[in-house]
């Protein structure tokens, strides 16, 4: 099983993902120097990681490969909630497991809803709730 696939550093975009240290990042900055006499162009890159929301930097050669996580994004439904602990079940899988909710999705949560989560490198997050 292969949670990441491979991209070239001028090919990404913000708002795209990678991996910067195994942690899965959105993208939210590219700054790219000229290329100089003897040199390649070199590209810093700045990402927020995706389950901890920590800031990452990322400096590269503009044609070096960089490992992108394989992404997965599934509907779940809410069956209950305790604390900040919510119960879901897969809609296709009928999987149930446990998620911990951030502070701005747990007020909307209740037992029935559905919500939208993001599966990167064998972790799980609430994204959104629908509805």
């Amino acid at each position: 099983m292969t949670d990441k696939t491979f991209a070239t550093a001028k090919d990404l975009k913000e708002g795209k993902y990678l991996l910067i240290d195994d942690i899965p990042c959105r993208v939210v900055e590219i700054e790219s120097s000229k290329s100089g006499k003897h040199g390649a162009a070199k590209m810093r890159i700045t990402g927020i990681g995706i389950f901890d929301g920590q800031k990452k930097v990322l400096l590269s050669p503009g044609d070096a490969d960089l490992e992108v996580p394989i992404i997965d994004r599934k509907t779940v439904q809410i069956m209950s909630v305790n604390g900040k602990i919510a119960q879901v079940m897969d809609t296709q899988t009928y999987e149930m497991y446990d998620l911990e909710l951030s502070d701005d999705i747990l007020p909307l949560a209740t037992a029935g809803k559905e919500a939208e989560i993001l599966e990167a490198m064998g972790r799980r997050k609430v994204e959104r709730i629908r509805g």
